[in-house]
């Protein structure tokens, strides 16, 4: 689904970006024609663009990372569309230390601690997984929510990388060139702390999503004896990181190192697969090794003397080139308290996924520009959300949709490679919500009432309204409160009927003469919101005023009060529909 092209003035931040990738492939390619010191791709053959992300699976990945994946996949995506040939290299940074024990997993403790210092693919998976290790188990999760929305990447793991020997002429150089690396560090170590930035977290995934995967924090390789060694050994005995660099040798690769675990040994670093460059020279060192053209780093990564920023100086060292991409801005949740009490931890995509379509998750990160922060709704927001994404798509139908919000339409509905799959007959998810509480996933009166919302073209299976229909029978289940599920009375309330007023039996009687011709949503919406207006002496068309929309909020409140026992509810007409009319009749007294 080509994107038409569009002015700089009218043109969505992907647009943009791509734009600015194709020009600096351009430039590279041209360098290294020229025989310039631009980085090379093995086996680059024409234009090819190159764009990263990176994601540790240190716990499970959360929204906040899938931005690290989304920003550079709908940039790669439109380059894609125009033509050219792209990579989205997704670097599994599991031969990272495992850190911290993570909250909110289940059946782990604090005995898992004892891993402190390991390489996450060498801690075990937590109990009853189907993955070998750790790194394993939390990519999983992640690989088959990146599946199912669409994003096309090819997976590197940096266990294999490091073990293979895949880097060892890179290791052995920054080793030779530790004094040169030192010197760029040692230009931000005396600098005092950045003040804090403006954009702060607001909620538990926000801070979990700021600190990110933890590497911006590690050490930088100096060490105690104010040597400096941009290499760390994972030790041979215990397997952790807990070691020191004591001495190494250039023309041997030597190198000598002590571990707290009480274990010492030299090694020989050409042949010596067991440890990996700090974070501060491995970021930048795969930069040059892949060729990467963008890649965009997050509030972590990219403030004065972090990584991102010292990272542009040491790519040097390697031959390469700094990519160019922007800082990525935080993600919310709304409903984050609701979220942690139902699962105990940050949401991640897959949790997502459970309660909206592909389509409407990529459309969140699409629709705004990566410097801007944004929720996702876990609350009653996500049913405005829906509106919203229906009311757009109506739009895009109808050729009348801004530029950038039918760029943003596209993008979130389909990649280069095609459209997603989607629900063929989208009903309103709120409809759908409505549905699914009062019937508790009946499906027999599920299709009922959904067969009765349009009688002029009636749904004829299930399987029409889904996965939406079951996207929002997921939420209802999981995320509203038992307290605030629908329902139905099963008896009439004669006492509230007997109180009633001439005025408000005169409201009932307007509605049950009205529903056998107004039986489905359209007809029952017209009747509900008529009545009074009906009553106060104007035709149900009528404008309402101030006065007219207290009349109805009452009228609203009566019936609630007398269908489901309180003054709330779903939207009037479902209720309706979903009650049915012989029902409906019976507990309003007929």
């Amino acid at each position: 689904m080509p994107i038409v092209a569009q002015s700089t003035e009218t043109a969505d931040w992907v647009s943009r970006y791509a734009d600015e990738v194709i020009a600096e492939a351009e430039r590279r390619a041209s360098a290294k024609k020229d025989g310039g010191t631009a980085d090379e791709t093995p086996g680059t053959d024409g234009l090819t663009v190159v764009v990263a992300s990176g994601l540790s699976p240190s716990g499970p990945i959360h929204l906040g990372n899938l931005r690290e994946v989304m920003t550079p996949h709908l940039v790669a995506d439109e380059v894609r569309r125009r033509g050219h040939t792209v990579r989205h290299l997704i670097s599994w940074d599991d031969y990272d230390r495992y850190r911290k024990v993570p909250a909110g997993v289940a059946g782990i403790d604090e005995s898992w601690a004892e891993h402190i210092g390991k390489p996450l693919t060498a801690v075990p998976a937590p109990a009853g997984s189907a993955y070998p290790n750790w790194a394993e188990h939390f990519k999983a999760a992640m690989t088959e929510a990146l599946d199912a929305l669409g994003v096309e990447y090819d997976g590197i793991s940096q266990t294999t990388q490091y073990t293979s020997g895949a880097y060892r002429e890179q290791i052995l150089h920054a080793m030779r060139h530790r004094g040169d690396i030192d010197a760029i560090l040692a230009q931000y170590r005396t600098k005092k702390a950045p003040g804090k930035k403006s954009q702060k977290p607001v909620d538990e995934a926000e801070l979990e999503a700021a600190e990110g995967s933890g590497a911006a924090a590690e050490d930088d390789g100096t060490t105690a004896g104010g040597g400096y060694y941009p290499y760390k050994p994972y030790c041979t005995v215990c397997n952790k990181d807990l070691t020191t660099v004591t001495s190494y040798d250039d023309e041997t690769t030597e190198l000598a190192y002590t571990c707290a675990c009480g274990h010492a040994e030299t090694v020989k670093l050409s042949t010596f697969d067991h440890g990996k460059l700090v974070w501060k020279v491995d970021w930048p060192m795969r930069w040059a090794y892949e060729g990467v053209i963008f890649e965009p780093s997050g509030v972590d990564h990219s403030s004065p003397g972090s990584s991102f920023q010292v990272g542009g100086q040491i790519v040097e060292i390697f031959d390469g080139v700094r990519p160019i991409g922007p800082m990525y801005a935080f993600v919310g949740i709304s409903g984050m308290a609701k979220m942690s009490s139902s699962k105990g931890g940050v949401p991640t995509p897959a949790d997502a996924l459970k309660i909206m379509e592909p389509q409407l998750l990529r459309w969140l990160y699409a629709r705004r520009r990566p410097n801007q922060s944004f929720k996702i709704a876990f609350d009653q927001e996500i049913q405005r959300l829906y509106d919203e994404w229906d009311k757009l798509e109506a739009k895009v139908a109808e050729g009348a949709a801004l530029p950038a919000d039918a760029a943003a339409h596209s993008r979130a509905a389909a990649t280069a490679a095609g459209e997603l799959p989607r629900t063929p007959r989208p009903l309103p998810y709120r409809t759908l919500a409505s549905v699914a509480d009062i019937t508790a996933g009946a499906e027999d009166q599920t299709l009922r009432i959904l067969s009765e919302l349009d009688p002029a073209h009636p749904i004829t299976g299930l399987d029409e309204v889904r996965p939406r229909l079951d996207r929002a029978e997921a939420w209802i289940n999981t995320y509203v409160d038992a307290e605030a599920r629908t329902v139905v009375r099963a008896e009439p309330d004669t006492e509230a009927l007997a109180g009633l007023g001439d005025e408000a039996r005169e409201s009932l009687r307007l509605l049950l003469d009205g529903l056998d011709s107004h039986w489905s949503l359209d007809g029952l919406t017209t009747l509900v919101y008529g009545v009074p207006k009906i009553q106060a002496g104007f035709p149900a068309d009528a404008k309402p005023t101030p006065e007219l929309k207290a009349a109805q909020r009452s009228f609203f409140a009566l019936l609630y009060q007398l269908l489901v026992g309180r003054d709330t509810g779903p939207r009037l007409p479902t209720l309706l529909l979903a009650v049915g009319e012989d029902r409906v009749r019976r507990l309003l007294g007929a």
